[in-house]
């Protein structure tokens, strides 16, 4: 299996650490190669070390997750897997062709779920470039 490179944006330190540890414990196959706790930290981090998916906060200080999909013409060359405590823009991720969202607490049963379809999306892409 494919390991797959991920980045944490969220402003809150124990969130990211809360979701570094969930990953760890029950997603081997991510690896975290990045923490931001910014929009402008993410953009420049994926800027530099362009991930195979974020996990995005929506709610940050200053600018949020979808300002930076829009730096981006969300057009973003890698996944995105909302991570935030608020439903009501569960609608407006999905319009920017968000891969999941998931709420906060993030429950180990849907984040797994997740990084399968996420897995599974890799892997259907890597096939059909083959092809």
């Amino acid at each position: 299996m494919e390991q797959i490179k991920a980045i944490i944006v969220d402003d809150e330190k124990n969130n990211r650490i809360a979701l570094h540890k969930l990953i760890e414990k029950f997603c081997p196959n991510v690896s975290i190669i990045s923490e931001c706790d910014s929009v402008d930290c993410a953009i420049s981090t994926l800027e530099q070390t362009p991930p195979d998916v974020i996990f995005l906060d929506v709610e940050m200080p200053g600018r949020n997750g979808f300002d930076l999909l829009a730096h981006f013409n969300y057009q973003c060359p890698f996944e995105v897997i909302f991570t935030t405590a608020y439903s009501q823009y569960a609608v407006k991720a999905f319009r920017f062709s968000a891969l999941d969202y998931l709420l906060k607490p993030v429950d180990p049963e849907e984040l797994i779920r997740a990084v399968h379809k996420l897995s599974q999306k890799i892997s259907d892409e890597t096939k059909n470039k083959q092809f």
